[in-house]
């Protein structure tokens, strides 16, 4: 077997674990929303210190999994958040919950999890019908 000639770019630098450059790059885009910001501009506000291949990498693998939204900008495209930082946490809870066959037994072990200030901030909501 033949080595390769050339620069291999990990896609997870050392040091990183999985998941770790694409929630570093969700607060960094979160950090400039509502703009949205081309993988060059993201790269810029992680400190330059990402190959621009590994930046993008990373913002197509989020616009894949449903977090980003993106649009041309010349020949690059931008991306955006499609909601704030609770808007995707209940994104997240929400997709859990869907791929599970009993949603009775996970729901009711998440509200036997939450702090008895939680559980009381949960009945309020369902309450008021938000």
């Amino acid at each position: 077997m033949t080595k390769s000639v050339g620069v291999h770019e990990p896609t997870a630098p050392e040091g990183r674990g999985k998941g770790e450059l694409e929630a570093e790059i969700l607060a960094a885009l979160h950090r400039a929303a509502p703009e949205a910001l081309t993988p060059g501009e993201v790269r810029e506000l992680l400190d330059g210190r990402l190959a621009y291949t590994t930046v993008v990498t990373g913002l197509s693998r989020l616009h894949d999994k449903g977090l980003l939204k993106r649009s041309k900008r010349g020949r690059a495209f931008a991306y955006a958040p499609v909601a704030d930082e609770s808007g995707l946490a209940a994104r997240q809870m929400r997709k859990v919950l869907d791929g599970r066959r009993d949603r009775e037994a996970v729901l009711t072990h998440f509200v036997d999890e939450l702090s008895a200030d939680d559980e009381e901030l949960l009945r309020r909501l369902l309450d008021t019908g938000q």
